[in-house]
């Protein structure tokens, strides 16, 4: 086996690490929940409008006519096919070169630098908010990859369960600090609405690159050896080292199937997440303020959620704990369907349910994800788990679209994402997890 390069460092320094670490799911969740799933797409869409002349009209992208309605979609579309692409790159360069730490910080500043450049973005300039979200979202994912990869080598076996949950956890916490800063300015400031959402965005890049700055003081970069120095010849390097990554997976087959059960049950908590607003505007018939209150409340209760599914991992074994987690989604969409009009109370009451289980889902499976992959080679396997995490969005969206187009209804489109659950427990539940972590090189925790 393997030993781990955790076990080399002193506690002290450890744990220093870990806290500096913690900070960059702080400082990200801003623009996650600030930028993507308040501000942005409405803001966008109004500027397209307006370009266009008309709420219907058309406006010119890369050289077609477009629907200004459908704008922010389409540019969405293309900033996941671009990580897509990115994201496995920069984790093999991160890992062929052994400079996690100053790509890590490119990446982030790269992104914080667009996010900010959303202040200049007024009139008609729907193309140049485009341009700076594509910029900012790709930089976004590249700086995930390279983040993630960080946690095997800060944190042993025994432990990555609570350190993965705290991080996940301190970024809601940090998502939902902004966010109401935001709000606040947005609803009760006084000033032009257009103007406050210029400004929102714009923070949104500040708090990125401020907070950036903890974990770039207290992470460090690992050796590696027998690599080229020259840059062309560590991206020459990375694109063979990526290409011998693909092409070694069917060694860790348990590792694959990890990343299918991975792939399809978080592809089912993003679309109900994305679409949550949409079933309570639409079908729950539910106001904005209430919409913005529930999205302000999961992001709280879900830094407690993390850390209360960490503990439960900690306690009952990571894989039942997730397993147990989505017999919650389950749950949650079944319950939805059955909602009343109106109802806010009962879509407060299912808001908080996800939030319990919203970050522990996630973080204990890239906890367990960590555990499967071979040392040496984080980046480019959590780059894998990335390219996972933003492809399955597609599946989300089809099956809604499908469901919606078929039965012209939304109860029915919210209870059509059950199969991902389900499909998903199942996969996970066949996968053999310690022998899965003995074949990456590693030693099961005892609470697997």
């Amino acid at each position: 086996m393997t030993t781990s390069i955790v076990a080399e460092d002193l506690p002290k320094a450890r744990k220093r690490e870990q806290r500096g670490w913690y900070w960059y799911d702080f400082a990200n969740s801003g623009f996650q929940t600030t930028v993507i799933t308040v501000f942005l797409g409405p803001y966008l869409t109004a500027l397209a409008e307006k370009a266009a002349g008309r709420a219907d009209g058309f406006v010119a992208f890369l050289g077609f006519d477009m629907r200004a309605k459908a704008y922010f979609s389409a540019i969405v579309t293309i900033s996941v096919v671009l990580q897509i692409v990115v994201m496995p790159i920069a984790g093999a360069l991160a890992d062929h070169t052994g400079r996690k730490k100053e790509l890590l910080a490119l990446f982030a500043y790269l992104g914080a630098a667009a996010t900010l450049g959303f202040y200049f973005v007024a009139g008609d300039a729907y193309a140049l908010g485009g341009a700076l979200f594509v910029t900012a979202n790709v930089a976004f994912g590249a700086a995930m990859v390279i983040y993630n990869s960080f946690l095997p080598q800060i944190a042993g076996p025994e432990e990555r369960d609570a350190v993965s949950s705290r991080g996940w956890g301190f970024g809601y916490l940090g998502g939902f600090l902004l966010l109401a800063l935001n709000l606040a300015l947005y609803q009760g400031s006084g000033i032009d609405q257009g103007l406050a959402v210029r400004i929102s965005l714009a923070s949104a890049g500040l708090w990125w690159a401020a907070f950036t700055v903890i974990p770039m003081l207290r992470l460090r970069n690992r050796p590696v050896g027998g690599h080229d120095a020259t840059p062309g010849a560590a991206i020459a390097g990375s694109f063979r080292q990526l290409g011998r990554t693909i092409a070694g997976l069917r060694r860790y087959p348990r590792t694959l199937l990890f990343l299918l059960a991975y792939l399809i049950y978080n592809d089912g908590v993003q679309t109900v997440i994305s679409f949550s607003a949409t079933y309570a505007d639409q079908e729950l018939g539910l106001s904005k303020d209430v919409q913005i209150t529930a999205i302000l409340m999961v992001q709280f209760v879900a830094f407690g959620g993390a850390l209360l599914l960490g503990w439960l991992g900690a306690r009952f074994g990571t894989k039942r704990t997730v397993l147990a987690s989505l017999v919650v989604w389950t749950a949650v969409v079944g319950i939805a369907y059955f909602l009343e009009k109106g109802a806010a109370v009962q879509f407060y009451a299912i808001a908080f349910l996800i939030a319990i289980v919203l970050g522990g889902t996630q973080a204990l499976s890239r906890s367990l994800y960590s555990l499967v992959i071979p040392p040496g080679r984080e980046a480019e396997y959590f780059s894998l788990f990335e390219v996972s995490d933003k492809g399955s969005a597609l599946l989300g969206s089809l099956t809604l679209t499908v469901a919606l187009q078929v039965t012209d209804s939304y109860r029915a489109a919210i209870l059509s994402l059950m199969i991902f659950f389900v499909v998903g427990f199942a996969l996970l539940m066949v996968v053999n997890l310690p022998r899965a972590v003995r074949e990456a090189g590693n030693e099961p925790p005892t609470h697997l």
